[in-house]
C-alpha cells in the first residue's frame, strides 16, 4: 500500500512539474538549436486525399476539448458558485461538449493515421515519432471519451471537483495536489498521464509547430513594415 501511494505522490504530484518542465524547456532548447526541424512536415505534398477533411476535423476538435479542459479545470470553484452554476450542471455540460468535440476530434484523427499508416509515400516519409505521436493522442483521446462514461454513474460533480483542485494546485504550486484524486477512478488517472506525458514528448516532435501558430496572433498587433525605394521613397 505505502509503495502504491509512492507511486501516486510521483505521478500526480511531482511528475506534472517534470513534464512541464522538458515541455517548456524542451521546446525553447529545440527553437534555439535546431530552427530548420521547427515545422510541421505536412504530408499534403505526397498525397492531398482526405487530408483537408481530416485536418479540419482533428483541429476544430482538438482546440475545443484543449480549450474545455483548460478553462473547466483551472477556473475556480469559487467563481462557479458565485454565477449560479451548480457543480452537477457544469459537469453535465462538460460532458457534453467532451464527447461532440472529443468525438469531432477523434473521427479527424483516425483519418489522419489512415493517410499516415496506409498510404506507402507517406508512411515511407514519416518518422517513427510521428506515428507515435498519433497513437499517443488517439490512446489518449480514447481514455478522455471513456471518463464520460464514467461520470454518467455519478452527476453531482464530486469527481469532477477533485481533478480541479488538483489542476489548480499543481498550477500554482501548492502541496498536497496528489491527495485530492487519489481515490479517483482508474481511467481519469489513466488519462491524466497520458495527458502530461504528451506534454513531455511534445519537444521532440513535430507538434512544436503548434507554438507558430499562438505567435502568429502578434502578427495583428506587430508595426506596419515599410518597404522603400532604392532612392529613398516610400
Amino acid at each position: 500500500m505505502n509503495e502504491l501511494n509512492t507511486f501516486h505522490q510521483f505521478f500526480f504530484g511531482v511528475y506534472p512539474y517534470i513534464c512541464l518542465a522538458v515541455f517548456f524547456l524542451g521546446s525553447l532548447m529545440r527553437f534555439d538549436r535546431e530552427q530548420y526541424t521547427w515545422k510541421s512536415d505536412s504530408s499534403e505534398m505526397l498525397y492531398r486525399g482526405q487530408l483537408r477533411l481530416g485536418s479540419v476535423l482533428f483541429h476544430v476538435g482538438v482546440l475545443a476539448v484543449f480549450g474545455g479542459h483548460l478553462f473547466g479545470l483551472l477556473t475556480p470553484l469559487w467563481f462557479w458558485d458565485a454565477i449560479g452554476v451548480s457543480h452537477s450542471a457544469k459537469q453535465v455540460f462538460a460532458m457534453t461538449m467532451g464527447g461532440i468535440f472529443g468525438t469531432t476530434a477523434l473521427i479527424g484523427l483516425i483519418i489522419l493515421i489512415k493517410r499516415r499508416f496506409k498510404i506507402d509515400r507517406i508512411s515511407i516519409n514519416s518518422t517513427w515519432r510521428d506515428k507515435l505521436v498519433l497513437i499517443w493522442i488517439l490512446i489518449t483521446l480514447l481514455l478522455g471519451l471513456s471518463t464520460i462514461f464514467v461520470s454518467m454513474g455519478h452527476l453531482d460533480g464530486h469527481e469532477m471537483v477533485k481533478l480541479m483542485q488538483w489542476a489548480q494546485h499543481i498550477v500554482t504550486f501548492r502541496g498536497g495536489a496528489a491527495g485530492y484524486i487519489e481515490d479517483a477512478n482508474f481511467l481519469f488517472k489513466l488519462h491524466i498521464f497520458m495527458g502530461m506525458t504528451f506534454f513531455f514528448i511534445f519537444p521532440f516532435t513535430r507538434m512544436v509547430h503548434v507554438w507558430s501558430g499562438f505567435a502568429s496572433a502578434f502578427y495583428l498587433i506587430r508595426p506596419w513594415q515599410l518597404v522603400r525605394r532604392r532612392n529613398g521613397t516610400r
